[in-house]
């Protein structure tokens, strides 16, 4: 099975309405939600009555708007109280020990007022778990996340490992359009994080039973365009094919912010580029085309 996931739920009404769309009139099956977005109570409640048809995943957010924490997360912040750790800083903080106990504190108490925050819209109460531009990968993050799993006794049943198997794109690479040389060293980090997290936890991981999907998604993340998904698709296939699995999760963003409202209530750069770049609404037609035989 395949879920056909987006990124970013709730951050804003108009934009969660632009991801509904590739639901309603495509292959979205999946959303992650943002929780400490102000908006996010009234975005799920539009879809109350469809929720439980959703893949729907806590999206641990440390890098757009403000901490649900307040001013107990102040190394998090920038003077105008919103994100503003990078992921290279808190990589280095992860191992540099005096800085990790303080930051450690603070991601930790983060971690889990955020995941709270979305317990009521988790289907089943079972938690799904990722992160915004996949912070809960850095090893300081995911180790709060462990703790805050462990010591509440959360119920998990997936959280999102982004390791990318690169042959699914090399054995495609002239069909491709929008490959960069970037998103390869994105790959590279997320999967040399992947496995120290894995290896770190692998008994715990193993005694939560999680779902294990192939992932695709952050080497042509912004460039998940349908021909270029369509491409890669074989070879992913034939990868699960091999391992006896048949459970994949592809991740795409078409929430585009449109709104001149909104575009100004963006906090991160990187989000004020990546959020209102075309390319979403690109990325919102892959979907629809994926569902186009599809009947809600």
């Amino acid at each position: 099975m395949i879920e056909y996931h987006a990124d970013d739920y709730g951050l804003f009404p108009e934009q969660s309405r632009h991801i509904m769309d590739c639901y309603h009139k495509g292959a979205l099956n999946g959303i992650s939600i943002m929780p400490n977005s102000p908006y996010l109570k009234e975005c799920m409640d539009a879809i109350s009555n469809i929720r439980e048809k959703l893949f729907v995943t806590v999206h641990l957010n440390f890098v757009e708007g403000r901490p649900i924490s307040g001013n107990r997360a102040d190394l998090l912040v920038n003077e105008r109280g919103n994100f503003d750790c990078g992921f290279i800083k808190l990589l280095l903080v992860s191992y540099i020990p005096f800085l990790r106990k303080a930051y450690y504190r603070q991601i930790r108490r983060e971690v889990e007022t955020q995941l709270r925050a979305c317990g009521e819209y988790m289907n089943g109460g079972v938690y799904r778990i990722d992160g915004h531009v996949h912070y809960h990968m850095i090893p300081v993050i995911f180790d709060a996340l462990m703790d805050v799993v462990k010591s509440n006794k959360f119920k998990v049943s997936y959280i999102r490992f982004p390791y990318e198997e690169v042959s699914v794109y090399s054995g495609n690479i002239l069909k491709l359009k929008g490959l960069r040389l970037v998103n390869l060293v994105k790959v590279m980090i997320l999967n040399a994080l992947v496995v120290r997290n894995k290896m770190k936890y692998k008994t715990f991981l193993k005694g939560l039973g999680l779902e294990n999907k192939l992932f695709m998604g952050v080497m042509l993340s912004g460039h998940m365009f349908y021909d270029n998904v369509r491409a890669c698709i074989k070879s992913a296939a034939d990868i699960l094919e091999k391992r006896g699995n048949d459970e994949m999760e592809i991740l795409f963003h078409p929430g585009d912010v449109t709104v001149p409202a909104d575009v100004e209530r963006l906090t991160s750069r990187d989000d004020y580029d990546f959020l209102t770049s075309p390319n979403r609404m690109k990325e919102a037609e892959a979907l629809k085309k994926f569902g186009s035989n599809l009947s809600r």
